[in-house]
């Protein structure tokens, strides 16, 4: 059975540190970017089914991430994290395709959530919450 594959990109090493053990143990191959420009060079290469990225990283942000990954693969789900959370932010990004969103501090039970979610919407069946 195929598994998720997930890129995780925030320019904070804790987060993707904090968060790839979390989606493998949904059962999700976890890459994970500090740096959001190698990031994109890695979604050209290889399509993934779901990206979470930060929206506010040096050199290139979420919304680029996002543009790219849409750009590779349409039906990819892309969840944005923030600590800048307003109502035009959050706007552009449906609005360029997003899946979703998720404010900063948050809990990785919300983001395991989501990732469950966007799996299963994309026909993925043994990804589940343990």
């Amino acid at each position: 059975m195929k598994r998720p594959t997930v890129l995780l990109i925030d320019d904070e090493p804790i987060v993707g540190q904090r968060l790839k053990g979390t989606l493998e143990k949904l059962g999700c191959e976890v890459d994970v970017f500090q740096d959001p420009g190698k990031a994109l060079d890695r979604i050209r290469e290889k399509g993934f089914d779901i990206i979470v990225t930060d929206v506010m990283m040096p050199d290139v942000n979420g919304i680029q991430i996002l543009e790219a990954a849409k750009a590779v693969n349409a039906d990819a789900k892309v969840i944005i994290i923030t600590g800048f959370a307003t109502s035009d932010l959050a706007r552009e990004c449906m609005e360029k395709g997003a899946f979703d969103m998720i404010a900063k501090p948050f809990k990785p039970s919300d983001l395991r959530s989501m990732v469950v979610r966007a799996a299963t919407e994309m026909g993925f069946t043994d990804i589940q919450e343990r």
